[in-house]
C-alpha cells in the first residue's frame, strides 16, 4: 500500500510575496480570496488563510509593507540632504521608472496603481494607507524644491507646492507608461524632459538688455 506523502508546509513568506504581486497587478478590490488562495498554493483553506493573515485587508497591509521594504529605497534620494536637490529628484524618477518597467514583477508602481483599485466606500483604510505613502513621496519632492530655493538655485518666486505636485504627477504617470509597455528608453528620456520643469525655474541672472 502506497504511503501518502506529507502535506507541503505552508510558506507564509512566499505566500506574502505572491499576494503582493496579485495586489500590485489587480488592486485590492479586484483581487479575490480565491485568487489569493490559488497563488499561495498548498491547497490552503479559508480558515487557514484567515488564521495566517486575519483578513484580506490585513494581508494587503503586509503586502504593502513588503513592497516598501523592497522598493521604497528607490525614492529615498528625495529625503537625502547630502544630495543636490536636482540630483535627488532626478534619481528618484529615473530609478523608479526603471523598476516599474523591468520584469520579475507586475509593471508600474503598486502604490500609484493602488488608488484605482481601492475606491469603494468599504476600502477607506486601504485608501488611507496608500495616501500616506504618496504623501511622503510628494513631501520629498517639496523638500527638494524648498532646499533649492533656500540655496538660491531656484527663484524665490518658485511655488514649492505646485512644483512638487508637477513632479509627483509625472511620477504617478510612470505607472501608466509602464503598463502600456512604452519602451524604457522613451520613458527614461521623458524623465530628462520632465527635469525641464526644474531648469525653467533656475535663478539665472537676467541677461536682457
Amino acid at each position: 500500500m502506497a504511503q501518502r506523502g506529507r502535506p507541503r508546509a505552508f510558506d507564509r513568506d512566499a505566500a506574502l510575496t505572491s499576494a503582493m504581486h496579485l495586489f500590485w497587478e489587480h488592486g485590492f478590490e479586484s483581487t479575490s480570496l480565491s485568487q489569493l488562495k490559488a497563488a499561495m498554493g498548498s491547497g490552503i483553506s479559508a480558515p487557514s488563510f484567515y488564521a495566517a493573515f486575519e483578513s484580506k485587508e490585513a494581508l494587503y497591509k503586509e503586502a504593502l509593507d513588503r513592497y516598501m521594504e523592497i522598493y521604497g529605497h528607490l525614492t529615498r534620494s528625495l529625503h537625502d540632504p547630502s544630495l543636490e536637490p536636482r540630483e535627488a529628484v532626478f534619481l528618484a524618477l529615473k530609478r523608479s521608472a526603471k523598476m516599474q518597467w523591468e520584469g520579475g514583477h507586475p509593471k508600474g508602481c503598486m502604490v500609484a496603481l493602488g488608488v484605482m483599485g481601492a475606491c469603494s466606500s468599504g476600502s477607506e483604510t486601504i485608501t488611507a494607507m496608500l495616501r500616506d505613502v504618496r504623501s511622503r513621496t510628494r513631501a520629498g519632492f517639496r523638500a527638494c524644491v524648498e532646499r533649492a530655493i533656500k540655496s538660491g538655485e531656484l527663484r524665490k518666486s518658485t511655488n514649492p507646492a505646485s512644483m512638487a505636485a508637477a513632479f509627483d504627477s509625472f511620477f504617478l504617470g510612470l505607472s501608466v507608461l509602464a503598463r502600456d509597455r512604452v519602451r524604457l528608453a522613451v520613458i527614461e528620456e521623458s524623465v530628462v524632459e520632465a527635469m525641464g520643469i526644474w531648469d525653467a525655474a533656475l535663478d539665472r541672472p537676467d541677461r536682457s538688455g
